[in-house]
Formats: C-alpha cells, sequence, structure tokens
C-alpha cells in the first residue's frame, strides 16, 4: 500500500515580535540575529492561545484540504514538548474539539524531529491496514519554556502548529523512504531544566545538525532509487540558516527549491516542517508528482528525513 499525505494546514499566532522587539528585552541587535540565524521576526501566542489550541487550528484546516471528515479519523498524532498539561494529553484534547469520536490519541515526544515521528509512525498502522485515516500533527508553544534573560536563546524561537492527514495514495506516490535515529548521549546539549526553561549548547546543537541533515536529506533520497538532482522541493527544520543551507547545498538544488518560513516564524520545533510544508503546498511551490524531501533535527538527540512522492 501506498502511503501518503493527503492534506496539510497549518497556524500561527497574529502577535508578531520582530529583531527591533527583541533589542528592547536582551543585549542584541537585529544584524547579529539576521546573520547567523536567518530569524527577522517570529510568532508568539497570547497567554489565552494554547499548544492545543493552535494544534486544533492547523488539524481543522488540514482535515479541510485532504477532504477526509473529523469522524473519519482512525487515530491522532501530535508531536509536542510543551503541551498544556502533561495529561489529558493535546491529541486527546484536540480529539474531542474536532469530534473525532472513533480515534485513539496519543502524544509523542521528539522535540523537533516529533512530526517526522509521527508522520513515520503512521504510515506504519496504515501500510498493516490497522488503520486509514491518520491525522500528524505539531504543535508547540515554545514561549512559555523560554528564558527571556538568556540572549542566545530567546531570539530563536516562536509559537505555532502545522498538521497533515496521512492516508492511503495512488501507486507512485506519497512516502517513498524514510530514517529516523537517536544519539541518546547528546541530551544534555538541548534540554529543559529544572526552572523549565529550555536549555542549548548552540556549538555543540550547531556540530551536529550541520553534520545530520545534510547526510540524512541525502540518505532517503538515494534509499527511494533517486539522485540528488532529482528533488524538486526540500523542507528542513527551520532552525538556523546556515544549517538549512548546509542540507541544501549538500542536495546540490537551488535557493528556490527550499523553504525557508524562518524568515518569518522562527524556529517552532516539532511545528516548524508542517508549517513549512504547508506554506510550501499552499504557494504552488510544492506540485503534484514533486519529489520532496523533509529533515529535521531536535533534542534527544533525535532526528528523522522522509523522500516522498507529493499527491494523492
Amino acid at each position: 500500500m501506498n502511503v501518503g499525505l493527503l492534506g496539510t494546514g497549518h497556524y500561527v499566532p497574529t502577535n508578531v515580535v520582530t529583531n527591533k522587539d527583541m533589542e528592547k528585552i536582551v543585549d542584541t541587535n537585529d544584524e547579529w540575529i539576521r546573520t547567523r540565524t536567518g530569524i527577522e521576526e517570529r510568532r508568539i501566542a497570547s497567554d489565552d492561545i494554547n499548544t492545543s489550541d493552535m494544534a486544533f487550528f492547523a488539524a481543522q484546516e488540514a482535515l479541510k484540504e485532504s477532504n477526509v471528515k473529523a469522524e473519519d479519523i482512525d487515530l491522532i498524532l501530535v508531536a509536542t514538548v510543551t503541551p498544556d498539561t502533561p495529561f489529558p494529553s493535546v491529541s486527546c484534547m484536540i480529539q474531542d474539539r474536532l469530534g473525532a469520536r472513533k480515534a485513539a490519541a496519543m502524544d509523542i515526544s521528539a522535540a523537533c524531529s516529533g512530526f517526522m515521528y509521527g508522520v513515520v509512525t503512521a504510515k506504519q498502522f496504515i501500510e498493516t491496514n490497522a488503520y486509514k485515516n491518520i491525522l500528524v500533527v505539531g504543535a508547540e508553544k515554545l514561549s512559555k519554556i523560554t528564558d527571556w534573560s538568556d540572549r542566545n536563546t530567546c531570539v530563536l524561537f516562536g509559537d505555532g502548529a502545522g498538521a497533515a492527514v496521512v492516508g492511503p495514495v495512488s501507486e507512485g506516490k506519497g512516502i517513498l523512504s524514510f530514517e529516523l535515529g537517536a544519539d541518546g548521549s547528546g541530551g544534555k546539549e538541548l534540554y529543559q531544566n529544572d526552572e523549565d526553561h529550555l536549555m542549548m549548547n548552540g556549538r555543540e546543537v550547531f556540530k551536529f545538525a550541520v553534520r545530520q541533515m545534510p547526510d540524512s536529506s541525502v540518505n532517503v533520497v538515494e534509499q527511494a532509487g533517486y539522485n540528488k538532482e532529482d528533488v524538486d522541493y526540500l523542507v528542513p527544520h527551520q532552525a538556523n540558516i546556515r544549517i538549512m543551507e548546509a542540507a541544501r547545498e549538500k542536495l546540490g538544488i537551488s535557493e528556490e527549491k527550499m523553504a525557508t518560513s524562518i524568515k518569518r516564524y522562527g524556529n517552532n520545533s516539532s511545528a516548524s516542517i508542517p508549517i513549512a510544508l504547508s506554506e510550501g503546498v499552499k504557494s504552488g511551490k510544492i506540485k503534484d508528482d514533486d519529489l520532496v524531501v523533509l529533515v529535521g533535527f531536535g533534542g534527544g538527540l533525535t532526528w528523522g528525513a522522509i523522500a516522498l512522492r507529493w499527491g494523492k
């Protein structure tokens, strides 16, 4: 059975925080942030918007785009490290709000790689005929675990959610190959501390990511039986423009073939890939029959990549 993405959706808060705004909070400046990260602004959710709200809005759009009704969803997987509460899960919360009464529901914790883990997990359930339609969401309210006095991290992150409905697709379409991985020994480089703040050893995470993202991108293309020049569009985790460029250059594709939502949204962790993917589809940059590569890395340390032929 061929398994692919039937529809996508995303949501970002309306509140825009620019680099100039960040200059008023910590000792930094617009030029420093842009040249080192590629970020120009980010979206920060208000106190009355939770992770589950953003997940719900993105899920609604994905269901509409896929022409799948909520009552026909068999499983909901939400990738997040910033749930509203430890339990009930965000997936259970949106199952209720969507009216997806027959859907099982669980959250996945793989940080920025979470959406990839979710899509690959969905693929297995569908291929075994256990389920037919699965909703996968990446949603984060990183602003609530950001240390707003730490200039090295607070300029990087934003809030938002992206979603996709995963299901059966026609011959030749869908997920062609994937790679998931983890290195628990690197957990100390990116974690949440006792004060519930996000902590990161930027130098070590950068070294890991600038190696892993390019390698994983090439690996899934080759596993799918294609060459680098066959890739039509790259959707990398929007963590740092220099890391993203390393993956793009390893594939040898032009700048126009890489999603760069980082400029407007910053790093949205598990939501960054589905947001960038959804925008790519809606803008027409991702077209039917395109060979698309999704690749990301995150705390854990974890990583994941998927090569897929776009379309139903």
